[in-house]
């Protein structure tokens, strides 16, 4: 546990089910206060859940629906975290969609549905949560959660590794730009997880052996096992670490 996020202030985007809600309840046991951010209005039970979840660790939530790819919600959810807590110390950009295409029959809103939340919305809430950091004249802490897709080529998902390996630069390259300010942008890349998202694969026993094989550790990690490292980012524990990607991800990209 970090003791110096206890009280402090951060947006998680795509809060509601999977990394985001793991990495939402581990900021509630941080005793943070934290910006549920949530799409659907099938997910909005989820995001009251995490809520009641988080409050009965200690911390505090609030929800806040709105779709990442569009330019007005990362405004909104940074209004919603300074009119509801007072302030804002970071942003979890973890909100991520796939899909799979041969990339031959790749719609091209297929490919702007994935980049406009991936890639633009990660950058939205990058500048919006920089911006009000600025203005206050404030350090604070940004993660951006990317996969190690970043890194590894995915056939037959092109569009996702594509955002992802965008997410790289991004990060880096703000990182570089506001570390003078205070401002620390970071990574984390998950592996194979088991997600909502990766429910399908992971429920084919052949499907998983292959996934198995190409992890070191033999191991399918949990959403836990991601909000940790963002947690440590977040924190002062990581007060000289800037512009880097932690790949939590078993060994999967020494795979050869």
């Amino acid at each position: 546990m970090f003791d110096d996020l206890q009280g402090k202030v951060f947006i998680v985007t795509g809060a509601a089910q999977g990394i985001g809600r793991g990495i939402a309840l581990r900021l509630g046991k941080e005793k943070c206060k934290v910006v549920i951010n949530f799409t659907s209005d099938q997910s909005k039970a989820l995001a009251e859940e995490a809520i009641a979840l988080i409050e009965a660790s200690g911390g505090q939530a609030v929800a806040c629906q709105g779709d990442v790819g569009q330019v007005d919600t990362a405004n909104k959810l940074v209004d919603v975290a300074v009119g509801h807590f007072g302030t804002l110390h970071g942003i979890v950009n973890n909100a991520g969609v796939q899909s799979q295409y041969p990339s031959e029959q790749l719609p091209i809103d297929e490919w702007n549905r994935i980049m406009d939340v991936n890639l633009r919305g990660t950058f939205l809430g990058c500048q919006e949560t920089i911006k009000y950091l600025l203005k206050k004249d404030m350090q604070g802490s940004i993660v951006n959660v990317s996969s190690v897709h970043q890194q590894i080529p995915k056939p037959q998902y092109v569009h996702y590794a594509s955002s992802k390996g965008g997410l790289k630069l991004l990060t880096e390259s703000l990182a570089r730009e506001y570390a003078d300010r205070g401002i620390r942008i970071n990574a984390v890349a998950p592996g194979a997880i088991d997600t909502p998202m990766n429910g399908k694969l992971l429920s084919d026993p052949q499907i998983t052996e292959q996934i198995l094989n190409k992890i070191p550790s033999r191991q399918i990690g949990t959403p836990e096992q991601i909000a940790a490292p963002v947690a440590w980012l977040l924190s002062q524990e990581a007060s000289y670490v800037t512009g880097v990607t932690i790949f939590a991800d078993g060994g999967m990209v020494l795979y050869p």
